[in-house]
């Protein structure tokens, strides 16, 4: 198993946290709360992605990344397929844009909420999802049929991902 590492970002906050507290700056603890506080509402909005709606595409929280949900849409908004292999193929894909304009990839994904129109489609989709993640080494995921989804789309995909 590989050991877990602390991105840049996080380093820094738990060493200045740390040195605070190591080397008695004066530093009460509800400066030091206030401190981490700030450091975790610091907001990056990912906005270089196509949407339906109001909605931020992804949202990065320290060194958390929210993905909205996506669909199998492309350039112009349009479904790429009546298929749930073609749409969850397009979705994850859209997924995967947003996780690398963040500086992620499919393997700072830790968990997948997955919509379906109709969960008959789950074999099917399944092993397209599959094939996104790293065998072995997949998110934590929730699988949830909807009555309706985005422009009549049979697959939603939104996940939160950890940037190192």
């Amino acid at each position: 198993m590989k050991p877990l590492t602390l991105g840049g970002r996080m380093k820094s906050s738990l060493f200045v946290v740390l040195a605070f507290l190591l080397t008695g700056c004066g530093k009460t603890d509800d400066q030091i709360r206030q401190l981490m506080r700030e450091e975790s509402t610091k907001r990056a909005y990912i906005t270089n992605a196509q949407v339906v709606g109001p909605y931020s595409p992804g949202v990065q929280v320290g060194n958390l990344l929210f993905v909205s949900g996506q669909i199998g849409i492309n350039q112009k908004l349009e479904l790429v397929s009546d298929s749930i292999e073609g749409q969850t193929r397009q979705a994850l894909l859209n997924l995967l844009n947003i996780l690398k304009q963040a500086g992620c990839d499919s393997s700072s994904v830790v968990s997948c909420t997955v919509y379906l129109k109709d969960i008959k489609d789950f074999p099917k989709m399944n092993l397209i999802y599959g094939g996104f993640f790293q065998e072995g080494k997949y998110p934590a995921r929730a699988t949830i049929e909807a009555a309706n989804l985005p422009k009549n789309a049979r697959v939603e995909i939104a996940c939160i991902a950890v940037k190192m």
